[in-house]
């Protein structure tokens, strides 16, 4: 078996949302390294071959075509067409390019006539695998694969002409559909015969043998390029798997697939306090629900570590939902593309209020004990007063970040923004660019311990073990003492 340790294992996506002429957009320029191969498909278009049906086989040919590494030098293409007669419609020689592959299979047409497999198969060792029609010279280094497909039963024999096939060195899988005679297609296909003989009940689901075709010819896949992985930030190609990892600053969680920036820090509660204003308009105000999931794919949520909450302002105030209603991000970020964008005034003020004397209560599932963040997101003027709020939510303890957009004012984000302010606010003046912010913000967020506090638990902790220690000499000083008294009593 020359080929089946590799070929299509690009193809899982080929069947499922299909794009322009039947092949994936996802797929479209991703690559399969093959070993050299020159492959030509032997394809039945006989009169019970119906219009149609010929049109799957043509999506199929394209869909194992956009999945391989096409070139002169690695995987040609070669297409014959037969029924009581053969037609040569694409030699191994002609097309090395897939775009130029794709259009010529498309302009194939039926011929609608007998069943001459035999035939069809003695044309391929003549004339298609000949160095005159662009096949390599014979080498353990260059795969001769024929793939026919056929739903009847031949006119002519197959059986010696397809052993003289493989004699030659050819390899060949042999598709059967429908009413095809299976006795048949063991005689024309390769050894093992389960690895080379295929069936499907009808040619409208001839899909079913993508899984056995993407194991067929690749020798490296590339999981990666055809994005057929879960990783959330940086897939690694390892040959015919794959890893997961993480952009600088970022730590790769436990399920190997995901990354925070906040992982194993101390527990945080966090509230995103967001401008739902008329000004920020339908179209952009989903570019913002794209920043809060940014930034809490970067956090490491759970009771213990962080909690998030939502709040979304405009002329009133509305609490989307409270700190912990939420234990992952996955049902966070679904909660947050469901939101309603309120669309009217831009009362900061009274938003940064009901922060101060709601959003981090316990009644709103704030843990004591635990820092407080928030993350203020707006695109204009305040139509209120924020200095007070502002003022308190700081004095509170509360680590306030101020991001703004378009016409957000400067001084307002500044008075926002936690110390030092520099490092608290942010400011852009498109909202295309928020996920910059978000980048910058990711790396901000996570709450730190006090050094100062390490270093006075760390004094602390000292004094009690010299204390300990001067206390433990006194005892043993006493118990000696003790022991020679019971001696002279005892005398």
């Amino acid at each position: 078996m020359m080929l089946i340790s590799g070929f299509l294992f690009l193809l899982p996506l080929l069947f499922q949302n299909q794009g322009v002429d039947g092949v994936p957009p996802q797929l479209r320029g991703a690559q399969c390294r093959t070993r050299p191969t020159d492959l030509v498909f032997i394809v039945d278009s006989s009169r019970s071959v119906r219009p149609n049906e010929f049109d799957k086989v043509k999506v199929f040919v394209s869909q194992v075509i956009e999945a391989l590494d096409i070139g002169p030098n690695t995987t040609r293409i070669g297409v014959i067409n037969y029924a009581s007669a053969v037609k040569n419609e694409l030699s191994l020689k002609t097309h090395h390019t897939k775009a130029s592959l794709l259009q010529a299979v498309r302009r194939i047409e039926p011929l609608s006539t007998g069943t001459m497999t035999g035939l069809a198969i003695q044309f391929a060792i003549n004339r298609a695998f000949s160095e005159g029609e662009g096949a390599r010279v014979r080498s353990p280094e260059i795969n001769k694969v024929a793939i026919v497909v056929t739903d009847g039963h031949p006119q002519d024999g197959v059986k010696d002409v397809s052993a003289r096939a493989r004699a030659l060195g050819i390899e060949i899988f042999a598709i059967g559909v429908g009413r095809v005679d299976m006795h048949t297609l063991r005689q024309i296909a390769s050894q093992p015969l389960d690895d080379h003989v295929d069936y499907v009940e009808s040619y409208s689901v001839i899909e079913k043998l993508t899984k056995k075709f993407q194991e067929a010819f690749c020798v490296v896949s590339d999981l990666c390029a055809t994005r057929d992985h879960d990783c959330q930030q940086i897939c690694v190609s390892t040959g015919a798997s794959y890893t997961c990892a993480c952009e600088a600053g970022f730590t790769l969680n436990n399920d190997g697939k995901t990354c925070s920036v906040c992982i194993g820090g101390p527990a945080m509660d966090l509230i995103f306090l967001i401008d739902g204003s008329k000004s920020v308009r339908p179209e952009n105000f989903e570019l913002v629900k794209r920043f809060i999931n940014q930034i809490v794919d970067s956090l490491d949520v759970s009771d213990k570590n962080t909690q998030v909450g939502l709040v979304q302002y405009s002329s009133s105030v509305k609490q989307e939902f409270p700190l912990g209603q939420y234990k992952n991000k996955k049902d966070i970020k679904a909660a947050v593309r469901k939101m309603s964008y309120m669309e009217k005034g831009t009362m900061t003020g009274q938003a940064l209020k009901y922060l101060v004397d709601n959003s981090f209560a316990i009644s709103s599932g704030a843990r004591p004990g635990v820092p407080k963040a928030a993350i203020v997101f707006t695109d204009g003027r305040s139509q209120d007063y924020i200095n007070d709020a502002a003022k308190k939510a700081k004095e509170l303890g509360y680590k306030m970040f101020a991001v703004g957009v378009g016409n957000a004012i400067e001084d307002e984000l500044k008075e926002i923004a936690s110390e030092p302010v520099a490092e608290h606010y942010f400011y852009t003046a498109d909202f295309r660019t928020i996920n910059q912010i978000g980048k910058r913000l990711q790396t901000k967020i996570c709450v730190e311990e006090d050094p100062c506090e390490c270093e006075a638990i760390v004094k602390f902790q000292r004094k009690v073990d010299n204390l300990i220690k001067a206390l433990t000499r006194k005892l043993e000083a006493v118990s000696k003492k003790l022991a020679i008294l019971e001696n002279r009593i005892t005398v």
